[in-house]
C-alpha cells in the first residue's frame, strides 16, 4: 500500500487530469482549438497509477488518447494546452495537436493517431536501452482496439524473444469508436494473447487507483529485475465520445444506462471517499487542492492564448530528426 504522501499525490494528479480535460471539453466549443481531441475522462486512474511507478529516466509512449499519460508522466499543463491551440510554446511546437504529443524533457516520447502505431517504436526504444545497458523501462499505452492490430502480436513476440524492458499497458474501455469489444474480438481474455507470446500478463480494475498502482509496481519491479516484458490490461471506461467534448449515448450504440453505471464507479470519487474515510484527506484539504488546480488551469489557458503561433517561414522545419 502506498504511504499517505503518495496517496495524496495520486489524488492530486488524478484531479488535475480530470479538471483540465473538463475545461478542454468546455473551451473546445469556442472553436479556437482546431484539432480533434480524444478525452480520457473516466480513465484517469490507469495513467496515474502506472506513471507513478516510473522514474524520470523511464520512457512513455501513447496513442491518440494521450493527454492523461503525458500529464501523469510529469508533462506541463501549459505546454499541453498551448499545443491544442497550435501555439509555438506547445509541447510539440504547435505542430502536433492533441494526437501528436512529444516532450523529451519528461521522457514522454510520443503519441500517434495510428492505432497501435507507437507499440513497435516503444519496443525499439526498449531494445536500444537494453543494448546501452541502461536501467530504464519503457511503458506504452494503447486501447483494446490495438489488440486487433498485427503489429502488437509481432512486437510481443520480439519483446519476449529479447527480454526487453517494456511494459505494455492496455486500457480496455470496451469500445473502438462505437463498436463493442464482443463485436470485434472472440470471447477470450486479452491477457491470453500476451501469455501466448511468453509475456508475463495480469489484469486489473482500471477504476481502482490502488490496484493499478500495485499491479504496475509489481510488473515494473519484475522488468527491472531482468525478467523480461510485462503486459497489464486494465478495465475502464471513457465518459465522453470517441473524439470530441460531448457524450455519444444518443448515437444508438452506447446506452445512457451503461454510461450511468460506469459513472457510478468514478475512479476519482471512489478514491476521494476512501481517503476521507481513512482520515488522509479532509474536506478542507480537498477544496484547497481544487482551488490550486483551478488556478493552475486558468494560467495554462491564459498562457496558451497569449502565446504566438509558429511563424509561417518555419513550415518546413521539424520534418526530420536531426
Amino acid at each position: 500500500m502506498p504511504d499517505n504522501d503518495m496517496l495524496l499525490s495520486l489524488y492530486r494528479q488524478m484531479l488535475l487530469i480530470r479538471r483540465l480535460e473538463e475545461r478542454i471539453a468546455e473551451k473546445y466549443q469556442e472553436r479556437e482549438m482546431r484539432c480533434p481531441v480524444h478525452l480520457s475522462i473516466g480513465q484517469e486512474a490507469v495513467a496515474v497509477g502506472v506513471c507513478a511507478n516510473l522514474s524520470a529516466g523511464d520512457m512513455v509512449f501513447s496513442g491518440h488518447r494521450g493527454h492523461a499519460h503525458y500529464l501523469a508522466k510529469g508533462g506541463s499543463p501549459d505546454a499541453l494546452i498551448a499545443e491544442l491551440y497550435g501555439k509555438v510554446t506547445g509541447c510539440s511546437g504547435g505542430r502536433g495537436g492533441s494526437m501528436l504529443i512529444i516532450d523529451k524533457s519528461v521522457n514522454f516520447r510520443g503519441t500517434t493517431p495510428i492505432v497501435g502505431g507507437t507499440i513497435p517504436i516503444a519496443a525499439g526504444m526498449a531494445w536500444a536501452l537494453q543494448m546501452q545497458q541502461k536501467n530504464a523501462v519503457v511503458a506504452v499505452f494503447f486501447g483494446d482496439g490495438a489488440v486487433e492490430e498485427g503489429v502488437l502480436h509481432e512486437t510481443l513476440n520480439f519483446a519476449s524473444l529479447h527480454h526487453l524492458p517494456i511494459l505494455f499497458v492496455c486500457e480496455n474501455n470496451l469500445y473502438s469508436v462505437l463498436t463493442t469489444l464482443d463485436e470485434r474480438q472472440p470471447d477470450r481474455p486479452i491477457t491470453d494473447i500476451a501469455q501466448g507470446h511468453g509475456v508475463h500478463a495480469d489484469h486489473g480494475d482500471g477504476n481502482d487507483i490502488i490496484e493499478v498502482y500495485e499491479k504496475t509496481r509489481d510488473a515494473v519491479s519484475r522488468i527491472r529485475a531482468g525478467k523480461g516484458p510485462a503486459f497489464l490490461e486494465f478495465a475502464t471506461y471513457r465518459w465522453k465520445e470517441h473524439s470530441g467534448p460531448f457524450e455519444d449515448t444518443g448515437k444508438g450504440r452506447r446506452t445512457a444506462e451503461e454510461l450511468h453505471a460506469w459513472k457510478a464507479r468514478c475512479p476519482l470519487e471512489a478514491f476521494r471517499r476512501q481517503l476521507v474515510s481513512q482520515g488522509i484527506l479532509s474536506e478542507e484539504a480537498h477544496w484547497q487542492i481544487e482551488k490550486e488546480i483551478d488556478e493552475q488551469i486558468v494560467r495554462a489557458f491564459a498562457f496558451a492564448r497569449q502565446s504566438p503561433f509558429p511563424e509561417e517561414g518555419t513550415l518546413g522545419e521539424h520534418l526530420y530528426a536531426k
